[in-house]
């Protein structure tokens, strides 16, 4: 069996691969090389080859030893497609933090990151259902934006119902205004 480390960069290099592969897809070149690179930094890989388990993110091991991880808090501070990284205090004065607006860029970009997430660790259990059902899982506590969150609940239903070739073709067209 091969060393932890070596898993461990498999799984990041195969996430970093699918995302790129979907950036790609939706003419999102720049996003798709950068994707992720914190990952490969000390901060970020160290933790994750000691909390590396091959079935879930080594951020909830380090997070159930230390009460916090530090691989995660380093990673969405850097990393635009993460939705912790748009929170911020709030205008309103409903609550003291709230989401802010994403780019439609970075919303695409997550979507990406969450179906790869879900391909890389379901393998070929994957149904294009998954981001949707992960993402419902974890829905109370995100903290986003009303327009962030309807547009990414948009297209995880989209690639649930109807695939991610139509699913492709809208944030092309339609989310990001390009042509084919």
């Amino acid at each position: 069996m091969k060393p932890k480390w070596m898993r461990h960069l498999h799984t990041i290099n195969h996430h970093k691969w699918l995302v790129m592969k979907h950036c790609f897809a939706l003419g999102l070149y720049r996003q798709g090389l950068l994707h992720d690179l914190s990952k490969y930094s000390p901060t970020e890989f160290l933790p994750g080859v000691k909390y590396y388990t091959g079935t879930s993110s080594p951020h909830n091991g380090e997070r159930a030893v230390l009460g916090y991880s530090a691989a995660w808090l380093h990673h969405k501070g850097r990393n635009r497609h993460h939705m912790e990284y748009w929170i911020d205090y709030s205008t309103t004065g409903s609550a003291p933090l709230s989401g802010m607006r994403m780019p439609k860029k970075y919303v695409a970009e997550m979507f990406c990151d969450r179906l790869a997430a879900c391909q890389n660790y379901n393998g070929s259990a994957y149904k294009d259902s998954d981001a949707y059902d992960y993402y419902m899982r974890s829905r109370s506590h995100y903290v986003m934006h009303p327009e962030t969150q309807a547009l990414l609940e948009k297209l995880l239903i989209m690639l649930r119902d109807e695939g991610q070739p139509k699913t492709f073709d809208y944030i092309r067209r339609e989310v990001l205004g390009k042509k084919r």
